[in-house]
């Protein structure tokens, strides 16, 4: 499985992007995704994750209400909507995924638990 993330940007505080994941392969209805974000000096953090089926999605509490992920599995592809951007949303995201149809809660929100990665998009939003 490769993984391809894009959509990154520069954008003020307030504004939204729309991250995509494009998935390789066909086991992507197999897949659990996941989006994590890095900043330099501080581990990769968790921000959102989706089942194979598209529900339960899980979210970190400081993204809570302003950023959606969903999935197209007709087009292999997990977004990552976000809105009311703030200056402490800037980073590098990063797309995962993992090849199984369990989703545990608190798994699906560690990094240890994916077996794939993409490649990372910056988000830098200015205040």
């Amino acid at each position: 499985v490769q993984l391809q993330a894009s959509g990154g940007g520069l954008v003020q505080a307030g504004g939204s992007l729309r991250l995509s994941c494009a998935a390789s392969g066909r086991t992507f209805n197999s897949l659990n995704m996941g989006w994590f974000r890095q900043t330099p000096g501080k581990e990769r953090e968790f921000v959102a994750a989706i089942s194979w089926s598209g529900s339960p999605t899980y979210y970190a509490d400081s993204v809570l209400r302003r950023f959606t992920i969903s999935r197209d599995n007709a087009k292999n592809t997990v977004y990552l909507q976000m809105n009311s951007l703030k200056p402490e949303d800037t980073a590098v995201y990063y797309c995962s995924a993992k090849l199984s149809y369990s989703f545990p809660h608190v798994g699906s929100t560690g990094r240890g638990w994916y077996d794939y990665w993409g490649q990372g998009t910056q988000v830098t939003v200015s205040s």
